[in-house]
C-alpha cells in the first residue's frame, strides 16, 4: 500500500519569505527615487538643449544641445535596459524527446505533475550529464506573464538510478513550480536578475556609449558626465543586489528543503536518499570517462556510446569502494559520504543556494514511511534508449577536431584499457585508502625512535588510522575558513565550530587551538609512518633478496623536498608574465620579454632534464614531446613590432602546464613504486595467512 503525505511549507520557509518580500519593496523604492530623478533630469536636460538650440541656432550650439541631451537619455537608457534583456537557454546539445516516441517516460511525467499540482511541461529535452533541471527562457515580463517550463533530463542520471529514484529526483524539480511552492521564489529570481542585467551585463550599453562618444569629440564631455552617474547608480544597485540576493539565496535554501519535502511525499524518503548520494558518484564516474576519451583525442578515437562505458566506471568505482550493489545499483550510504566530511565547523552560509546532502537527508529522515518502489532502471523507461544514448554521445564529441580519420573503441577494449590505467592510477586496497589523499610523512631514516613491541599489519591501516587522515584534511580546511573569518577576508558576525557558537573577533583564539590539534594529528600520524616503515623493513630482512625499501623511501623523500623549488619557477613565470593580460606600451613588452629570457633558459634546463629521465619515459605522450621539441629548439619570438606572437605564446605556456604535469606525475610514480614495493614485501606473509 502507498502511502502520501502533503508537504507543508515551514515556519523558516515562512521567515525566508517575509524576508524576500521586503528586500525587493526596498529595491522597488529605491529603483522608483532614481528612476523618477533620472526622468527629472532627462526632461530638464532634453529642455535645456531645445532651449540652448532654439536660442543660439549655431553648429556648436546643436553639438553641445545634443550632448546635452544624450546626458540624460543615456542614464535614462541605462535605468530601463533591463526591460529589453532576453535571457535564452542554449538547446545546442539538448534531444527532444515527445511522448509518441516515448510515452513511458511521458506517463511517468503526467504522474508527477498531477500529484505536485503543476502543469506539464512545454517540452522535454535530454542532456549529456548528471542532472535534472526545470528551466525557461526569462526576461523582464516573465514577472506579470506565465511562462512554460521545459523538463531537462540528464543521461548520465538515467543511466544510474532506478524508476522510483527518477520518480524522486523530478518531483524535486517539479516541487520547485509547484503552486505552494515557487511563485515567490520565480518573482525573487527575476527582480535579481533585473538588478544583475543593470550592475554587471554592460556589453551592448558599452557598445551604445562608445558609439556615441566617437561622433563627436563635442559629446565626450557628456559622456563621460554620464559614465560617472552611472558609476555612481551602480555602486547604489550594487548594495541593493547584495541584499536582494542574499535574501533570495536564504529562501532558495528553503525552497530545496520544501522541494525535498515533496519528493519524499511523492516517490518516498528511500528512493530520495539513494539517488541524492550517489550523483556524486555518478557524476565522478562520468568525468572519468570523458577524461580517459580527451587523452585519446590526438590518436582519433572516440566512443560510440559513452554510457555503456559510464556505468561500467560508475560499478568499478563502487567496487573498489566496497560499496554494496542493492537492487543492481551502488548503494552508496550517508556513513560513506561523511567519512570525507570531518568538518566541525558550521556556517550559515547566505550566499549558498543549496543546502548540505548531509542536512537534506537529516530534514527529512522522519518522513522514512513505507512506499510501494520500483526498482528497474530508469532506462527501461525509454524505447530504443541504447540509439539515444549514442546520439547523446555524438553531442559530446561534435565540437572536438580530430586530425585524423576517427576509430571508435569498442566497450571490451575500453573497459580493459581503463582498467589497466585505474590500477597504475591507484594504489592497493591492503592500505585501506591511506595513502589515497595523503603521502608519506618525511622523518630522518638514519634515525627513527619506535615504541617498543610488536608492530601488527592491521593496526598500521585500520579504520581509525584512516580517520586520522580525514581528520587532518578537515583541520586544515577549518583553519583556512575561520582565518579568513578572523582577518575580515569572510564577513560574517558568528560562527558555530563543535556545536559552540563564536563571534568572528575570537577567531583567533580558535585558530591557537586548532594548530594545536593539527600538530597533535600530525604528529599521530608521523609516529604511523614510522610504524609502517619499521614494519616493512623488519618483514624485507626476513626475505632474501636485494633490500630496495629504504632507497625508495630516500628516492621519494628527497624529490618531494625538491618538487617545491622547482613548481616555484612556474610561478616566477606566470607572475612575470602577467603584463600580457594587460593593455601595456610595446617598449615596455619588449623590456620584459627581455627580462623573462633567463626564466625562459632556466625552464628549458628543467624540461630538458625531465625529458632524459627514464622516470617520465611512459609520460610523455606524441603532443608532449613535439610541444618540448618546438619549444627547446629555438628562441621563441613572443612579440614583434606592434603585435603578440600567440603561436609562440602558445607554445610557451603549454610546454610550463606540461612541465608542472610531469612533475607531479612523477611524485605520483616514485610514492606509487614505494607502495607496491611494499605490498610486494607482505605478499608471501599474507598468502601464509599471517596477518
Amino acid at each position: 500500500m502507498e502511502i502520501k503525505r502533503q508537504a507543508n511549507r515551514s515556519s523558516e520557509f515562512r521567515t525566508k519569505s517575509i524576508l524576500a518580500i521586503g528586500s525587493i519593496a526596498f529595491f522597488i523604492l529605491i529603483y522608483f527615487i532614481l528612476f523618477s530623478f533620472t526622468i527629472g533630469l532627462t526632461a530638464l536636460c532634453i529642455y535645456g538643449a531645445i532651449l540652448l538650440i532654439d536660442t543660439f541656432p549655431r553648429f556648436i550650439s546643436i553639438a553641445l544641445g545634443i550632448g546635452l541631451a544624450s546626458f540624460g537619455l543615456l542614464i535614462f537608457y541605462f535605468l530601463i535596459k533591463f526591460v529589453f534583456s532576453f535571457r535564452k537557454i542554449d538547446r545546442s546539445n539538448f534531444y527532444e524527446i515527445q511522448h509518441a516516441n516515448q510515452p513511458e517516460i511521458f506517463s511517468l511525467i503526467q504522474e508527477i505533475v498531477t500529484e505536485v499540482k503543476t502543469s506539464f511541461p512545454k517540452r522535454v529535452y535530454l542532456s549529456t550529464d548528471v542532472n535534472a533541471a526545470v528551466f525557461y527562457d526569462s526576461n523582464f515580463w516573465s514577472m506579470f506573464f506565465p511562462v512554460k517550463k521545459n523538463l531537462l533530463i540528464g543521461m548520465g542520471l538515467l543511466n544510474s538510478v532506478s524508476q522510483d529514484e527518477l520518480k524522486a529526483v523530478l518531483a524535486h524539480e517539479f516541487g520547485h513550480f509547484s503552486q505552494k511552492s515557487l511563485k515567490l521564489s520565480s518573482y525573487v529570481y527575476n527582480v535579481n536578475q533585473v538588478i544583475f542585467n543593470l550592475v554587471s551585463e554592460d556589453e551592448s550599453f558599452d557598445k551604445i556609449i562608445q558609439k556615441w562618444a566617437e561622433a563627436s569629440g563635442y559629446l565626450n564631455f557628456f559622456i563621460v558626465l554620464a559614465v560617472n552617474i552611472i558609476e555612481g547608480i551602480k555602486w547604489i544597485l550594487q548594495k541593493l543586489y547584495e541584499i536582494v540576493n542574499k535574501s533570495y539565496l536564504g529562501l532558495s535554501r528553503e525552497m530545496e528543503f520544501h522541494a525535498d519535502e515533496i519528493a519524499v511525499s511523492i516517490a518516498g524518503y528511500e528512493p530520495f536518499r539513494r539517488s541524492l548520494l550517489r550523483a556524486e558518484l555518478s557524476g565522478e564516474a562520468l568525468s572519468r570517462v570523458l577524461t580517459f576519451y580527451a587523452d585519446k583525442i590526438s590518436d582519433n578515437i572516440r566512443s560510440e556510446n559513452v554510457y555503456d562505458e559510464h556505468w561500467f566506471v560508475l560499478n568499478l568505482l563502487a567496487k573498489e569502494s566496497k560499496l554494496p550493489i542493492v537492487n543492481g545499483f551502488p548503494e552508496v550510504t550517508i556513513e560513506e559520504y561523511k567519512k570525507f566530511k570531518k568538518s566541525k565547523l558550521v556556517i550559515k552560509d547566505q550566499w549558498a543556494s543549496h543546502p548540505s546532502i548531509s542536512d537534506r537527508l537529516e530534514r527529512q529522515k522522519k518522513h522514512s514511511e513505507f512506499v510501494e518502489f520500483k526498482h528497474q532502471p530508469a532506462l527501461h523507461l525509454f524505447r530504443n534508449y541504447e540509439e539515444v544514448q549514442k546520439t547523446l554521445t555524438n553531442f559530446l564529441f561534435t565540437d572536438i577536431e580530430y586530425k585524423g580519420e576517427i576509430q571508435y573503441m569498442d566497450s571490451s577494449k575500453f573497459e580493459s584499457i581503463f582498467y589497466q590505467e585505474f590500477k597504475n592510477n591507484t594504489f592497493s586496497d591492503i592500505y585501506n585508502e591511506y595513502y589515497d589523499n595523503k603521502n608519506p610523512v618525511y622523518f630522518d631514516l638514519e634515525n627513527i625512535n619506535t615504541t617498543d613491541g610488536k608492530i601488527e599489519f592491521p593496526e598500521l591501516f585500520s579504520e581509525q588510522i584512516v580517520d586520522l587522515v580525514h581528520t587532518e584534511f578537515a583541520l586544515k580546511n577549518d583553519l583556512e575558513i575561520i582565518k579568513k573569518i578572523a582577518y575580515k577576508t569572510i564577513s560574517l558576525k558568528t560562527f558555530d565550530y563543535d556545536g559552540k557558537k563564536y563571534e568572528s573577533k575570537e577567531g583567533y583564539k580558535l585558530i591557537t587551538k586548532l594548530n594545536l590539534e593539527l600538530e597533535q594529528v600530525n604528529s599521530k600520524i608521523k609516529e604511523n609512518d614510522i610504524k609502517i616503515f619499521t614494519f616493512f623493513e623488519q618483514t624485507e630482512a626476513l626475505l632474501s633478496k636485494p633490500k630496495k625499501l629504504k632507497e625508495y623511501y630516500q628516492t621519494l623523500f628527497e624529490y618531494d623536498q625538491q618538487i617545491d623549488s622547482k613548481l616555484d619557477i612556474i610561478t616566477k613565470i606566470y607572475n612575470h608574465l602577467e603584463f600580457t593580460n594587460y593593455t601595456t606600451p610595446f617598449d615596455k613588452i619588449i623590456t620584459n620579454f627581455r627580462r623573462f629570457r633567463p626564466l625562459e633558459s632556466q625552464l628549458k634546463q628543467e624540461i630538458e632534464s625531465i625529458v632524459k629521465d627514464n622516470l617520465y619515459t611512459n609520460e610523455i605522450s606524441k603532443d608532449m614531446k613535439d610541444n618540448f621539441h618546438l619549444f627547446l629548439s629555438s628562441d621563441l619570438e613572443y612579440f614583434r613590432d606592434t603585435a603578440y606572437n600567440n603561436e609562440n605564446l602558445e607554445v610557451l605556456f603549454l610546454a610550463i602546464e606540461n612541465y608542472r604535469h610531469l612533475l607531479l606525475r612523477g611524485y605520483f610514480l616514485l610514492k606509487k613504486k614505494l607502495l607496491s614495493y611494499q605490498k610486494e614485501i607482505i605478499e608471501p606473509a599474507m598468502r601464509a595467512d599471517a596477518f
